[in-house]
């Protein structure tokens, strides 16, 4: 049997997309967020535009009362932050920077999502400091179990 170049070209175009999909580079790529925001809050602003920068599609939801998104979104009451955010179907509470979200994309673990409880001084919207120190935590997705770190930022050395 003989392959023709077009035959081939087409094979091997249709192999390396095949490939791309299923690569972890694809896994990484930024997807769509939804995030819910106090309209006042200037430091959510500074981090959807950060989220915006890094690639994200993002679409904004300005809240008066974010109460009722902590309660809809069940966030635990000590993983609380200034915004809330969903993105892939995870939870992304507070300023939770983008190196843990590259990797939450990349590993798919099992979990309801990430949180950054309060407002850490230098994370990312709130200053982006790279001396910055603060925990990045896994929420699971059995209520009422304790968050396990999952991302932990450092002073940059």
């Amino acid at each position: 049997m003989i392959i023709r170049r077009r035959q081939f070209l087409t094979g091997t175009l249709a192999g390396a997309f095949l490939f791309l999909l299923r690569s972890p580079i694809a896994l990484a790529s930024p997807g769509r967020m939804v995030i819910y925001k106090d309209p006042l809050c200037g430091c959510c602003e500074s981090w959807t535009a950060a989220m915006r920068a890094a690639g994200f599609v993002v679409e904004v939801h300005n809240e008066s009362d974010m109460t009722a998104i902590k309660r809809r979104f069940a966030v635990p009451p000590d993983m609380e932050a200034c915004h809330t955010a969903v993105l892939d179907g995870y939870l992304i509470e507070g300023h939770v920077p983008l190196e843990a979200l590259r990797k939450l994309l990349a590993e798919r673990p099992d979990i309801a999502g990430l949180a950054v409880p309060g407002m850490p001084a230098g994370s990312l919207g709130m200053g982006d400091d790279p001396q910055a120190a603060y925990e990045v935590y896994a929420l699971s997705r059995m209520p009422g179990a304790t968050p396990t770190i999952f991302h932990s930022v450092r002073p940059a050395t």
